[in-house]
């Protein structure tokens, strides 16, 4: 039996630089993973099943389209899966993804066998070879150029709120105003732990306007991230509906947690480390 953690991805920024002939969107995004997420444990099996646990388990479909499933199906393997889900389905923070990619390293170290190419691997999802990484990357291309900024985490305090909407990642792409825009400067590395939240919020998350347009709550979990005392930046992550923020303080941010399922006791709202 092997058992991987699936960590939250974080889109900390997400450029929209252009988009292919053949519809693929170009991306430059700063990513990085927090300390919360889902788990994978996989047994052995005649054949593969997958058993899913956890306060999200009922939004999670267990069909063959699972790509917890299709990670097993890549591989050719069999296995029995059992998926602890504690992050919202559709959120933005590339749970099923990085579920996949959890679901490879845990596999291919129960049957001894190398993880396939990034070729291979961006068949299940453009967010799946990243989440092979963790640390903090660059991630630009349709997913399939990606270059560690570092391996370990910023170990900034971050809040992770998200209302309770999904929203359609192809409906925000098609909202999008302008598909060619800039992409993040090279300067990533030049900057110090504490200039970086005032270095990020010189960058975008292309995404945020149409997906405002789709579910306007959206906007209301960023006002509310922004007016806790010690939020350094607030901005939603990937194609939403879930926001971040960075504080100062991990006391700040666990009052922020409280004061926001306090008064939104319906949204999902949780303190990480970025």
């Amino acid at each position: 039996m092997v058992e991987v953690f699936a960590p939250a991805k974080v889109n900390l920024s997400l450029h929209v630089t252009g988009q292919r002939p053949d519809g693929y969107h170009l991306l430059d995004s700063y990513v990085c993973f927090a300390d919360i997420g889902d788990r994978v444990t996989v047994a052995k099996a005649d054949e593969t099943s997958l058993s899913v646990t956890g306060p999200f388990a009922k939004a999670i479909p267990t069909g063959a389209d699972n790509l917890v499933l299709r990670a097993a199906e890549l591989l050719g393997v069999s296995a029995h899966i059992t998926l602890e889900k504690n992050l919202p389905a559709a959120a933005g923070i590339g749970g099923g993804s990085s579920d996949a990619a959890a679901t490879l390293m845990a596999l291919t170290d129960l049957y001894n066998i190398p993880v396939p190419d990034r070729d291979a691997v961006l068949t299940l999802g453009a967010d799946v070879p990243v989440c092979l990484m963790r640390g903090q990357v660059r991630m630009r291309g349709i997913g399939d150029d990606l270059a560690y900024i570092t391996e370990s985490r910023m170990g900034w305090p971050m809040v992770l709120v998200n209302p309770g909407v999904s929203v359609s990642t192809p409906e925000v792409f098609r909202r999008l105003a302008r598909k060619t825009n800039e992409p993040m400067p090279d300067d990533i590395l030049e900057d110090t732990y504490n200039e970086f939240p005032d270095w990020l919020g010189h960058q975008r998350n292309d995404l945020e306007a149409p997906a405002i347009e789709l579910e306007p709550v959206i906007l209301d979990v960023l006002d509310a991230l922004r007016a806790e005392t010690g939020c350094r930046i607030a901005r939603m992550s990937g194609s939403g509906a879930t926001c971040f923020a960075l504080f100062d303080e991990d006391d700040q941010a666990s009052d922020a947690v409280a004061a926001i399922r306090d008064a939104h006791p319906d949204w999902w709202a949780v303190v990480a480390i970025s």
